[in-house]
């Protein structure tokens, strides 16, 4: 081959190697991997997997995720704490939940004891609180014969409440006489009962606390 055959041919291949080069250049100088291989395996995008946000859920061990439940406690019952929680609901005792009933002690002086027990199919708190206890039609209320609050107490079934009232706490001929007093838990009980007790002279009354044992609810001056 003549040696201006063989600078031709070079010049010619090195034309050929140049515009390669710059088509290249002109596509991209570092061609990139595809993307969805690049994704590594078990990797959690912004849904998450399973279609669930962020990838929560339980993992299933398979690599999926499947929901959980948050604890909302029996049936969903209760009151939401605001986490997804919640809490179980105490029921407190209305006079209308209660079954009345009083009788007449003759121990210090005499008072009325008053007997609470939940009616059937129910089960309510009294709340650590005075029973509320009014005489007549003016509505006159009997204070603590208690210089504490007691405890809150659960009726159920056979448990009973006792609170023990005395109508008349002053040494003379003074009051008024009644027949029957008005018993209510709590001032704010929509509910009140009014029972018989008797013919009763009434001055500055007293009532003890809920007590479970009678013996505990006598009103003491």
């Amino acid at each position: 081959m003549s040696s201006n055959r063989r600078k031709a041919l070079l010049l010619s291949a090195a034309a050929v190697c140049g515009t390669l080069l710059m088509t290249a250049c002109e596509d991209g100088a570092t061609p990139t991997p595809d993307s969805s291989a690049a994704a590594s395996p078990g990797s959690s995008t912004a849904g998450g997997e399973n279609g669930e946000p962020g990838g929560s859920g339980a993992d299933t061990g398979d690599g999926g995720r499947q929901p959980v439940e948050e604890d909302k406690g029996p049936d969903g019952s209760g009151v939401d704490t605001g986490d997804g929680k919640r809490v179980p609901v105490e029921q407190s005792c209305g006079a209308n939940d209660i079954s009345w009933s009083t009788r007449s002690e003759s121990q210090a002086g005499g008072y009325i004891l008053i007997m609470a027990k939940a009616k059937s199919g129910i089960t309510c708190y009294l709340p650590a609180a005075l029973p509320t206890v009014a005489f007549g039609s003016d509505g006159t209320q009997a204070g603590p014969a208690e210089q504490t609050v007691g405890e809150q107490i659960k009726l159920s079934g056979s448990t009973t409440a006792y609170a023990g009232v005395n109508p008349k706490t002053t040494n003379d001929d003074s009051g008024k006489e009644l027949d029957s007093i008005i018993v209510a838990v709590g001032d704010d009980d929509p509910n009140p009962v009014s029972l018989k007790v008797g013919t009763i002279t009434v001055d500055k009354p007293v009532v003890t606390n809920w007590h479970t044992a009678p013996a505990d609810a006598v009103p003491f001056s």
